[in-house]
C-alpha cells in the first residue's frame, strides 16, 4: 500500500522556519521524482519545489533562496526546509511522488505564518 505521510506543519511567526517531512512507503522511493506543492484558500495548487531521483532541484519563483528540498533515500523521506517564512506562505503543503505516469499524493499538512 502506497503512503505519503507529511508532518512538521504548524503555526510560525513571520521570519521563522519550519521543516516539513514526507515519509514514503509502498513504492521504490529512490526512483521517483518528489515534489512539494501548496494550496492557499481560494487559490490554485502551486509547485513549491521538486527533486529528481538524481538529486536535481527546481523551485518556484516565490520560494527561491528561502526553501530547500532534499531527500534521504535511506529513510525514504523527502524534506522541505522553509526559512524566512512570510504570511503569504500560509497554505496546506502536499507531498507528491511521480514516475512514468504513476503518481501519489499525501494528505497535506497546514502551515500558517502569522504574528
Amino acid at each position: 500500500q502506497v503512503q505519503l505521510v507529511e508532518s512538521g506543519g504548524g503555526l510560525v511567526q513571520p521570519g521563522g522556519s519550519l521543516r516539513l517531512s514526507c515519509a514514503a512507503s509502498g513504492f521504490t522511493f529512490s526512483t521517483y521524482v518528489m515534489r512539494w506543492y501548496r494550496q492557499a484558500p481560494g487559490k490554485q495548487r502551486e509547485l513549491v519545489a521538486r527533486i529528481s531521483s538524481g538529486g536535481s532541484t527546481v523551485y518556484g519563483d516565490s520560494v527561491k533562496g528561502r526553501f530547500t528540498i532534499s531527500r534521504d533515500v535511506a529513510k525514504n523521506t523527502v524534506y522541505l526546509q522553509m526559512n524566512s517564512l512570510k504570511p503569504e506562505d500560509t497554505a496546506v503543503y502536499y507531498c507528491y511522488a511521480g514516475r512514468l505516469g504513476r503518481f501519489y499524493w499525501g494528505q497535506g499538512t497546514q502551515v500558517t505564518v502569522s504574528s
